[in-house]
């Protein structure tokens, strides 16, 4: 069990933070048939043992992701209905206020054609709600040793807490106990200990989310139970204390105002749009596309940064997985297929097989007549980098380190699935 922990503890540090997008969703028959190639994959493996090490479940985990993230490149540059040059003119959102506001655009390049420009002013930030306690000595303990409770309410329900003082607790440690307390409830609250400048803490609970429904009158409530010791205990805590409300964020959308509970929200589908800062009184942001050199710049830059961040993660294990080598190979290779037609347009394949951009020959050639025909090679290009990945992704355990136990007699091949099962749930055999 602790082996799985160690997985899942990685991956969510690592990568649950990142958005998810629309290629990351899938038919039940394209699941089928990832399922199918799975088990495809496992009747022709060989039986092996992988050691224990954090290395190899962090190794098969970058793999995928990375693997992911190439496959979820290529499916948005491969959306346009015809032609390399459609593809890589993907629309891009801009805005002329970044530090304001920024923009990506969600749709197709069909439904950008009756899309004009908006402007956008900032009024207000959305804002969670912070509660703040009193400050007190850190070494000392302003409570008596004791049971106590409080409620907690918020706009949907309410919550009782307990807890309990010791003799030898501190005023700190209290604040401490009580912060993993209402944070470990998964009530969406975060709670801390803050200090101020002579050194006295404090307890801070905020609010996961921002924004407040009109009706509502706070998105948290605290109170202490009837008892005379929890009253005094709240008091002298004072985490009942408002410092911060909730407010929506506040825009005016080409000069109607409108709210919003979150910074980060979606407009019409069709664009994503963050908020950062207040706009300058009377400056609104435009928020509209990019042209269309600049886009199949960004488009090709992107591809290649998916490209090139597979290999770091070869190389960012090559000491401790010596197998990583053939992760390398496998793309590098794809690269060096078509080096000098990729040089040809800008993207120079360096000796160590990343890619680097000459962006003058770039620019120049995407705005040639005839970039079509030159950026041909990135059609390929993507599909052979697109059909890597996606073994990768299918079988991540080819590349790390394992003892090879007996091959399966040729023409009688089965599946077993706890080969299949190795990488989904990291159970992997320990070996001397």
């Amino acid at each position: 069990m602790a082996t799985i922990d160690t997985a899942y503890h990685y991956y969510l540090s690592t990568y649950a933070k990142q958005s998810a997008s629309r290629y990351d969703s899938h038919k039940k028959s394209e699941l089928r048939n990832i399922y199918n190639n799975i088990v495809k994959i496992n009747k022709d493996s060989p039986l092996y043992k992988i050691k224990r090490s954090e290395d190899v479940q962090k190794f098969a985990i970058d793999i995928k992701e990375s693997a992911r993230i190439i496959k979820n490149v290529v499916a948005s540059l491969s959306d346009a209905e015809e032609g390399i040059g459609n593809a890589f003119q993907k629309k891009l959102a801009f805005s002329s206020q970044e530090d304001v506001v920024s923009a990506n655009y969600l749709g197709d390049n069909k439904s950008s054609e009756n899309q004009d420009n908006f402007f956008i002013e900032v009024r207000q930030l959305a804002s969670s709600q912070i509660n703040q306690g009193s400050f007190l000595d850190k070494k000392r303990l302003n409570l008596k040793p004791g049971s106590y409770s409080f409620d907690l309410e918020n706009s949907t329900s309410a919550y009782e807490f307990q807890f309990t003082v010791n003799s030898e607790d501190t005023n700190f440690s209290t604040q401490n106990k009580l912060a993993n307390l209402i944070t470990n409830a998964d009530i969406g609250l975060k709670a801390s200990v803050v200090e101020n400048a002579d050194g006295l803490s404090a307890l801070q609970i905020e609010s996961l989310s921002t924004g407040i429904n009109p009706n509502d009158l706070f998105l948290f409530s605290i109170s202490p139970q009837g008892t005379h010791d929890s009253m005094a205990a709240i008091d002298t805590l004072g985490i009942d204390h408002v410092v911060q409300e909730a407010h929506n964020a506040v825009f005016l959308l080409d000069g109607t105002e409108q709210m919003a509970y979150e910074n980060k929200f979606r407009l019409n589908n069709d664009f994503e749009l963050t908020l950062h800062g207040v706009s300058p009184m009377g400056r609104p942001a435009v928020i509209g596309f990019k042209t269309n050199t600049d886009a199949m710049t960004e488009n090709i830059q992107t591809l290649v940064d998916s490209y090139n961040s597979v290999l770091h993660t070869a190389n960012k294990y090559s000491l401790t997985q010596p197998q990583s080598v053939m992760l390398f190979r496998d793309m590098s290779g794809t690269a060096f297929a078509y080096q000098k037609s990729l040089e040809n347009i800008g993207l120079m394949v360096e000796s160590n097989g990343e890619i680097s951009i000459n962006n003058d020959l770039l620019t120049e050639t995407v705005s040639s007549d005839n970039y079509e025909e030159k950026l041909s090679v990135l059609n390929d290009f993507k599909n052979v980098l697109n059909m890597k990945a996606n073994n990768a992704s299918l079988d991540p355990m080819r590349y790390v380190d394992k003892i090879l136990v007996t091959y399966k007699n040729p023409g009688k091949t089965f599946a077993t699935p706890y080969i299949t099962s190795i990488y989904s749930g990291m159970m992997m055999d320990e070996i001397c």
